[in-house]
């Protein structure tokens, strides 16, 4: 086994240290507790979405009456990205994930009380707030538990499980609303992550970069470091991350937006926000354009989990190529098919098989190519500002989000026709790849 390189006599390099070990057991378990976290992100992010029809249904109230109801968590996403990401720099990965996994939680078994639209409005954006927090900081934390080896292969693995929760949120609708009621799909988003919370506040360790970088003390890196390798751990008298002399901004808003990084912060939010426009235009409003077409309930909530479910499909796959070529064209190249299929799907109403084929194959190269953003993201920052700079790239993107369920609402206000909504999402996909194989031609450096 290779021994990690020393920077001065005994003091060890976190990054390098990781880098040199196989994988352990105990960063395996990061990887799945952070799975977890964003599994459960997932689905109670896409929940409105399933239960909107049956909700519409029992309230007497018509779709676009939904709108501000769709976009209420969305909106709580941003802020609580936005908010989060300085905390998680400030106060640790840790403390701001079991947070956020308890808020959410807490809201969302809340929301299935709700009696009117206001109340379920109010408790959706505060749910947001813990959804938002809690991605971003778990690809952070996950990112800086990983060799360099597998970073963009583990880190978008992980962040698949979001579809995968989105995607099961479909598919458990599709069994639960027709026999218990839209509450049943809220009170299992509420009552699983209150579970997860506990789990994590004593499985889930602190991000020994953070440590390192915040001066938190030698002997609690060395105790969160030596599940990995207590020999080679024990060994050292200091630690020492690659970037700590090279970053010297405090601010975190001064690193991420110093001269290397700021043309890249930029262009990560243009490509990631108009990802999300496409996402949650057809997450919100997919089943519903279904229905109006025909289809069952049950069967517009299973085409509609199949567009989520393609992006479980193609994480890993987008992942493994990011860890062997040129990380932006890969993602480029999803988005540009995203576009592609999403027109050809308006275009395949008449065929059910084939609706189906290309909503799963749609859902994996967008879905794709948004799982790999926050990889992309954390592989940029340095550790003084990666969960500022992955969660307010997620942050800004929501934006996206509350515009793509925002058109939907409109468009269909309108008169437009599930052809003529789904060929509009042409322009983002377009713009998407452009932004991020720019990005690639610009950035300086990617931090590690």
């Amino acid at each position: 086994m290779n021994q990690p390189q020393s920077a001065v006599g005994n003091c060890l390099d976190v990054q390098s240290f990781i880098n040199a070990q196989p994988i352990s057991r105990y960063q395996w378990r990061v990887v799945i507790l952070c799975f977890l976290i964003v599994f459960l992100d997932g689905l109670d992010t896409a929940a409105m979405g399933f239960i909107a029809p049956a909700l519409s249904q029992d309230w007497g109230i018509d779709r676009a009456s939904l709108g501000p109801v769709m976009s209420a968590a969305l909106i709580g996403m941003v802020f609580g990205a936005l908010g989060s990401g300085p905390l998680a720099d400030r106060f640790g990965r840790k403390v701001v994930l079991v947070g956020a996994v308890l808020l959410f939680g807490v809201f969302s078994l809340a929301s299935a009380y709700s009696t009117n639209v206001d109340q379920l409005l109010v408790l959706r954006f505060l749910t947001g707030l813990g959804l938002g927090a809690g991605m971003p900081n778990a690809t952070t934390l996950l990112s800086e538990y990983t060799p360099e080896r597998k970073k963009s292969l583990l880190v978008t693995s992980m962040f698949c499980g979001f579809n995968l929760g989105m995607a099961g949120g479909g598919f458990i609708s599709a069994k639960l609303i027709p026999a218990f009621g839209w509450h049943s799909l809220l009170l299992i988003g509420g009552i699983l992550p209150l579970i997860l919370a506990v789990v994590l506040l004593f499985w889930l360790p602190e991000s020994a970069r953070y440590l390192v970088v915040r001066n938190r003390g030698t002997d609690k890196v060395r105790k969160t470091l030596a599940p990995i390798d207590p020999t080679v751990v024990a060994q050292a008298s200091s630690f020492s991350v690659p970037e700590q002399k090279s970053v010297k901004a405090r601010n975190v808003f001064a690193v991420i937006f110093s001269g290397t990084y700021s043309t890249g912060t930029l262009l990560l939010w243009l490509t990631y926000f108009m990802g999300l426009v496409i996402v949650y235009l057809l997450t919100s409003w997919l089943p519903t354009l279904m229905r109006d077409s025909g289809a069952s309930m049950e069967k517009a909530a299973f085409i509609g989990a199949l567009f989520q479910f393609g992006g479980v499909l193609s994480a890993v796959g987008v992942g493994w190529a990011m860890d062997r070529f040129n990380p932006h064209k890969v993602i480029g190249i999803f988005y540009l098919l995203a576009g592609v299929f999403a027109y050809a799907v308006g275009q395949s109403l008449g065929n059910i098989t084939l609706l189906a084929t290309l909503v799963l194959v749609a859902g994996m190269c967008v879905n794709g190519a948004q799982s790999a953003m926050p990889s992309l993201a954390a592989r940029f920052y340095p550790t003084q500002g990666r969960a500022t700079g992955v969660s307010w790239m997620l942050g800004i993107g929501r934006f996206g989000a509350i515009l793509g369920a925002w058109m939907g609402a409109t468009l269909l206000g309108l008169g437009w026709s599930f052809e003529q909504v789904l060929t509009a999402l042409v322009i983002p996909a377009a713009v998407a790849t452009t932004a991020v194989v720019i990005k690639g031609m610009v950035s300086h450096a990617d931090a590690t």
